[in-house]
């Protein structure tokens, strides 16, 4: 199978029964991040860059509890915002990020997140891959499907993005999931992938041995040097054999010295 050069046809029904698999081990895929609100989860997944969900969802209670509102978090002391997220790395950064899109949101939206691509991605630390998460979690609407590290890794080993493909390229990912994953099934997938991949294949040791989704998986038991991923032994240096005795006593005295 991992040799087998798959027609787009043939990589579009084996992403379906991936998907399929998907759903039966994790129902209820959703975005880690908590939130109650649209500007909650567009704040938290701009403080989640470089940072785990834990940590953020740790930030965040105590930031949105202090400025509930764009307009409250927009016109917040910069310092004050920055010694809450300071937990979560490049605070600064991330504190100058969030208030001017809160404080954007409440001038040209009236308060309320915007629930388009092209209104998302003008505000200030919003790029493609958040407004991914806003419009398909909160909105419902599957206008793309998210890649992260995760995903990036997944669809690269489960053979859903095309050969060779970087795990890395985002953009080009995103696009070859697009065009084998059935629309419907695009925020889900995001989803399911993550958890996948924090729980079953992970970036070193990929447990391949307890993974359901091997059958369909190019790149399944061929991580040598893991514990649950591997197939092959590793290699071992071959055992020299010993040097044969000297047959002379010339020979032998001669071998005696060295």
């Amino acid at each position: 199978m991992a040799a087998k050069k798959e027609s787009l046809a043939e990589r579009k029904k084996r992403a379906g029964r991936i998907v399929a698999g998907l759903h039966k081990l994790y129902p209820d895929a959703d975005c880690a991040l908590e939130h109650k609100s649209a500007l909650q989860l567009l704040v938290a997944t701009i403080l989640s860059a470089q940072s785990t969900d834990e940590t953020v969802n740790k930030v965040t209670p105590i930031l949105f509890a202090r400025f509930p509102s764009a307009k409250a978090l927009g016109g917040a002391d910069r310092e004050e915002v920055e010694s809450i997220i300071y937990q979560t790395g490049f605070f600064r950064q991330k504190a100058k990020s969030i208030q001017n899109a809160s404080a954007m949101i409440e001038e040209r939206f009236s308060g309320q997140v915007p629930d388009t691509m092209d209104d998302l991605v003008q505000l200030p630390g919003v790029a493609r891959k958040t407004a991914n998460v806003i419009l398909g979690t909160w909105f419902k609407k599957n206008e793309g499907v998210v890649v992260d590290t995760h995903v990036g890794r997944l669809a690269v080993r489960l053979g859903l993005a095309w050969t060779g493909r970087n795990e890395k390229d985002a953009v080009r990912i995103e696009n070859d999931l697009m065009e084998i994953l059935s629309r419907k099934e695009w925020t889900f997938a995001g989803h399911a992938l993550i958890w996948h991949g924090r729980r079953v294949c992970s970036a070193r040791k990929p447990d391949c041995q307890g993974c359901t989704l091997n059958k369909l998986c190019p790149s399944a038991f061929s991580f040598d040097g893991t514990v649950t991923g591997k197939r092959r032994p590793a290699r071992t240096a071959a055992k020299k054999k010993p040097a044969a005795p000297p047959k002379s006593a010339a020979g032998r005295r001669a071998a005696s010295k060295r």
